[in-house]
């Protein structure tokens, strides 16, 4: 069941005997990914590492369970899934989305709102020119960018982009694919893991 306001969230726990221990964001997608391809159960993940687990307050000792949702994306008809977030974006940043199931995407703070099992992805749409590029990128790291008048944020359980050329599509930090199309939505409580 997905958090509710002011609902505690997470218990005490280790990682299943059969659950993998990724340091990544990266590792955790592989992990999902493969689960789903094969029809599998998606296994319980221990995070040591990523966007994710930083979110989420790790790395840590591996002693807290969390049930968190998971991005599933459609991209150009391919069918991929994210834990913590997709990027699309043009050279140098111009055009650029973010759909967040986590906090941060490296140093930056990304989606300051965002939650990992909310049940919604925080998505966040800009357009901007260099110089408001340039103040954006400089406040990243605290969250303070946002709110713009060139950024459009929402909160959303799927979306659809339509981009009039290929466009670079990242899944959690790994350059996936250049396409035009991209469907987005949501598995709430689609993962256990372990911070």
């Amino acid at each position: 069941m997905t958090i509710e306001k002011g609902k505690a969230w997470g218990e005490p726990g280790t990682l299943a005997a059969d659950g993998l221990s990724v340091a990544s964001d990266e590792e955790a997608r592989a992990a999902v990914e493969g689960a789903r391809r094969r029809g599998g159960p998606v296994p319980m993940l221990g995070l040591r590492g990523g966007d994710l687990c930083r979110t989420l307050g790790g790395p840590g000792a591996l002693v807290t369970v969390f049930p968190v949702d998971v991005g599933a994306a459609l991209l150009d008809g391919r069918l991929h899934w994210f834990v913590a977030h997709l990027i699309a974006r043009t050279p140098f940043w111009r055009h650029t989305v973010a759909v967040m199931n986590a906090q941060f995407r490296g140093r930056w703070n990304l989606a300051p709102r965002g939650h990992p099992n909310d049940g919604l992805l925080d998505v966040y749409e800009a357009d901007l020119g260099v110089a408001d590029r340039l103040k954006v990128r400089a406040r990243l790291e605290s969250g303070t960018h946002l709110p713009h008048p060139g950024i459009k944020e929402r909160r959303v359980a799927a979306v659809q982009f339509e981009f009039p050329r290929p466009t670079s599509v990242e899944l959690d930090g790994a350059l996936v694919a250049q396409v035009r199309t991209v469907s987005v939505r949501v598995e709430p409580d689609a993962l256990k893991v372990v911070v």
